[in-house]
């Protein structure tokens, strides 16, 4: 069994912790946040010490195919990806900076994921983690949720959480619109969550994800196979008790998919009365994603 990352990698948290500076608690006002490349250069050698060879990036022409219809025909690109572990940014980030091409580095920099409010909220080291890259922060209904059903808040209470995950969540669509202006490409985790091994709800695409198809030209649905971070059974909600393993990863790409296109065909061949066509959009997005990695997940180890 691997090492805990608070165990292995304390030293290397203080010193991205020495250099952050991102907010501890968002608001409507803070929830655009731009890498801070100070934090995200202790990120390098954590990724390299951990990814064994053969680690890389799949059909890299699908990848490069996104790139241009992004920064030269001026798309507005939206990425799907599968979500295991925290270091799946990073990765995606790394392996395009490290993919000895001309367009990699520049394809990494334009990435901004939509984050969770945990992630700043979490502790000053999960904040410094997170901090080396580009995102928008969102209040996720997920955790709204968890706040609706404790029957140890009051409706008051419970009211004005609703009112501040709707401030956040607005000013959130602000900045990604901007963001999309500027040739940035949104990055999603359609499921909302790590992957949990036994918990299969945990793979269930959000619904929310089907508004994201509206406003966008064209997506790629990338799969991740191999991580380097375990959530510990012991300790599932400590993030820095993750698991570190060495294991050899691989990036994979489905083709340049037309939002718009793609939703249609789907929608299309609902029935009228259909009880929620939103999540059959996303379900089908979840479907590619599993397809792909089942896919190479046969060849990727001896």
């Amino acid at each position: 069994m691997g090492i805990p990352l608070r165990e292995k990698y304390g030293k290397l948290f203080s010193k991205i912790a020495s250099v952050s500076h991102a907010a501890a608690k968002i608001d409507e006002s803070n929830i655009y946040e731009e890498a801070n490349l100070e934090a995200r250069k202790f990120m390098g050698p954590l990724i390299g010490e951990n990814f064994l060879p053969g680690s890389g990036i799949n059909n890299i022409k699908n990848f490069k195919e996104f790139y241009d219809a992004v920064a030269k025909e001026g798309k507005h690109g939206l990425i799907l990806m599968e979500h295991y572990t925290n270091l799946d940014l990073p990765s995606i980030c790394y392996l395009l900076e490290h993919s000895n091409t001309e367009w990699g580095h520049d394809f990494s920099n334009r990435i901004v994921a939509i984050a969770g409010m945990k992630l700043n909220e979490e502790s000053p080291f999960v904040r410094a983690w997170a901090e080396g890259f580009t995102r928008v922060v969102i209040y996720p209904t997920r955790s709204l949720g968890k706040i609706e059903d404790k029957k140890d808040v009051s409706e008051e209470e419970k009211t004005e959480e609703e009112k501040k995950a709707r401030k956040i969540n607005m000013a959130a669509m602000h900045a990604m619109d901007k963001c999309k202006k500027r040739g940035q490409i949104i990055l999603v985790f359609p499921s909302g969550t790590r992957y949990r091994p036994g918990k299969p709800e945990t793979k269930r695409g959000l619904r929310e994800i089907d508004s994201y198809l509206r406003l966008f030209d064209i997506m790629l649905l990338i799969s991740i196979n191999g991580n380097c971070l375990r959530i510990n059974p012991d300790a599932p909600e400590d993030m820095l008790m993750d698991i570190v393993e060495q294991d050899k990863v691989i990036l994979t790409a489905s083709p340049v998919i037309e939002c718009k296109t793609f939703r249609k065909q789907i929608l299309d061949k609902l029935p009228a009365d259909d009880p929620d066509p939103k999540q059959k959009t996303v379900n089908r997005v979840m479907e590619i994603l599993e397809q792909q990695h089942n896919e190479v997940e046969k060849n990727r180890l001896p």
